[in-house]
C-alpha cells in the first residue's frame, strides 16, 4: 500500500477502504507519513468529503491509535457526556454530580480551555487543592468509592486525532463535518463509554454557527456511534449568547455550586434537564424523559446532587469549605459595571465575542502552555429579551488589570445590542437527534 495512491484516490473523489484509512492513520501517528502528505490527504477529504463508512473507519482508526480506557467493570451501560464547546458552559460541573447521585457511575476525562471556550479542568482547578492529574488506577478506584471522578486526560487517548487536529488548524481545514465528527467520536470511543450523550452547541459561540450544520454534524456522529456499537443521542443547544450568567473559571464554579443548591439559571436548567434525562435513560435508570427530569429536580431539592459534588471535590483533595462559602474564592482586584446608555430590550449578545474578551482578561489561553487567571471574567446581569433602562448594569467585568478592565467595558458596550422592540427569549434546546 502506498500513501501517494491513497492521496490520489481521494483527490479523484473515490471511496477509501478501511485498510487504506488504517494505513494512513497508523503511518501518520508513527511518523512514516509526512506532514505534507497528511496535509494533502486532509485537503482532499475536506474538498471531496467522506461517506458514513469512511467517516466511521477513520474514527475507529484514530480511537485505536493509542490507549483505550476499559470501563466495563462498571456494567454494560456506561454513559459519557460531551459538549462541542461554548462560552459559559459549566454544565458538566452541575450535571455529572447529579447523575452520580442516582448511583450511575461517572468516570469523566475532560479537557482544558483553548481560545474563546472554557475547559472543565481549568474550572475545577480553581477549587483549591482539587487534583485533576490522577493516574488511571486511582481514577477507577475513585469511581468505585464515591461513584464519580472528573480528571484531565491522563491516558494517551487518540493520539492520531491530536496530530490531525493540529494539522487541520494550520491548513484551514477545521470546518469539515466528517473531520469534526471523527475527531469528537474517536476521543469518546477511546474513553470507554458505550452510551454517549452529546451536547452539540449551535450559534455565535459554537463551532456550528447554524442549525442546519449542527443537525448534519449530529446525524454524522450518531451514525458513527451506531456503526461503532455506541448508542448516541445528540442534543442541540443554543450558544448564540453565553450559557448562564458567568464566564470565567471560579466565577463559573460559583454559579455551578449555587445551581446544585437549587439556584439555577433557566437556560442552564433546561440544558441540564435535557442532557441529564437522556443520560439516565441510556444508563437504564428510567425510560420516561419527563419523569427523569423530575427525578433530577428532586435530587437537587433534597441535597443529594450537591452532597455528591462535595464528595467528589473532597475525594480528590479539594477544599470543600469553598463550596460551603463561595465568598472564599479569590476575587479580582477590579469589578467594574458596564452601564446601559439607552432604554429598550437586549436583542443580541455575541457569545464568541464575550468569550474572547474573557480570555483577553486572562480567563483563557491562546497556547496550551499559557497560564490562566482563575478569578477574572464576566458576569451578565441582563440577557437577550430582558428590558433595560439607562443606568442599568448590563454586566460586570472582573479583572486584575485596570487597563484590561477598561478595554473590556468598552467592547462589551458594543457587544450588547439594544433595540426598541422586545425580541423573543431564545430557547435553550434547539433540537434532539436520537
Amino acid at each position: 500500500m502506498n500513501i501517494l495512491e491513497i492521496i490520489a484516490k481521494k483527490r479523484d473523489k473515490k471511496e477509501l477502504t478501511k485498510e487504506e484509512i488504517e494505513y494512513f492513520v497508523k503511518g501518520y501517528t508513527n511518523g512514516e507519513v509526512t506532514d505534507y502528505q497528511a496535509a494533502a490527504l486532509v485537503m482532499a477529504i475536506y474538498i471531496n468529503g467522506m461517506n458514513d463508512e469512511e467517516t466511521t473507519n477513520i474514527t475507529l482508526s484514530m480511537a485505536n491509535s493509542g490507549e483505550m480506557l476499559d470501563l466495563s467493570i462498571f456494567g454494560k451501560n456506561v454513559v459519557d457526556k460531551h459538549s462541542t464547546g461554548g462560552v459559559g458552559d459549566k454544565v458538566s460541573l452541575i450535571l455529572l454530580p447529579i447523575i452520580a447521585s442516582f448511583g450511575i457511575p461517572v468516570a469523566k476525562m475532560s479537557g482544558r480551555g483553548l481560545g474563546f471556550t472554557g475547559g472543565t479542568i481549568d474550572k475545577l482547578e480553581s477549587i483549591p487543592g482539587y487534583n485533576t492529574n490522577v493516574e488511571i488506577e486511582q481514577f477507577i478506584n475513585n469511581v468505585k468509592n464515591v461513584g464519580i471522578s472528573l480528571i484531565g486526560q491522563t491516558l494517551n487517548l487518540a493520539p492520531a486525532d491530536k496530530l490531525l487536529y493540529a494539522l487541520r488548524d494550520t491548513i484551514s481545514c477545521t470546518d469539515n463535518i466528517p473531520l469534526i465528527a471523527s475527531s469528537i467520536m474517536s476521543k469518546k470511543i477511546a474513553a470507554g463509554a458505550n452510551k454517549i450523550v452529546l451536547d452539540v452547541t449551535c450559534g455565535s459561540g459554537a463551532f456550528m454557527q447554524n442549525k442546519e450544520d449542527a443537525i448534519k454534524l449530529s446525524e454524522t456522529m450518531k451514525e458513527i456511534g451506531k456503526l461503532a456499537g455506541k448508542e448516541t443521542v445528540c442534543i442541540l443547544t443554543n450558544m448564540d449568547e453565553p450559557l448562564g450568567v458567568s464566564v470565567g473559571n471560579n466565577l463559573e464554579v460559583i454559579e455551578a455550586i449555587k445551581a446544585l443548591k437549587g439556584d439555577m439559571e433557566e437556560d442552564v436548567k433546561a440544558v441540564v434537564l435535557e442532557l441529564g434525562s437522556y443520560m439516565i435513560k441510556l444508563a437504564g435508570f428510567g425510560e420516561n424523559i419527563e419523569e427523569n427530569k423530575q427525578k433530577i429536580l428532586e435530587n437537587i431539592q433534597n441535597g443529594k446532587a450537591y452532597n455528591k459534588f462535595k464528595e467528589l471535590i473532597k475525594n480528590q483533595g479539594g477544599d470543600i469549605s469553598y463550596l460551603e462559602n463561595v465568598n472564599k474564592f479569590e476575587k479580582a482586584k477590579f469589578i467594574i459595571p458596564v452601564i446601559c446608555d439607552k432604554d429598550g430590550y437586549v436583542e443580541k449578545i455575541n457569545a464568541r465575542e464575550v468569550g474572547i474578551i474573557s480570555g483577553n482578561l486572562g480567563a483563557g489561553r491562546v497556547r496550551k502552555e499559557d497560564n490562566i487567571d482563575q478569578s477574572v471574567g464576566i458576569v451578565l446581569c441582563k440577557k437577550v429579551s430582558n428590558e433595560v433602562k439607562i443606568g442599568d448594569v448590563l454586566c460586570y467585568v472582573h479583572a486584575n488589570s485596570e487597563k484590561l478592565a477598561s478595554e473590556a467595558v468598552a467592547k462589551l458596550k458594543d457587544i450588547y445590542i439594544i433595540s426598541k422592540e422586545k425580541v423573543e427569549e431564545p430557547k435553550a434546546i434547539i433540537d434532539i437527534v436520537k
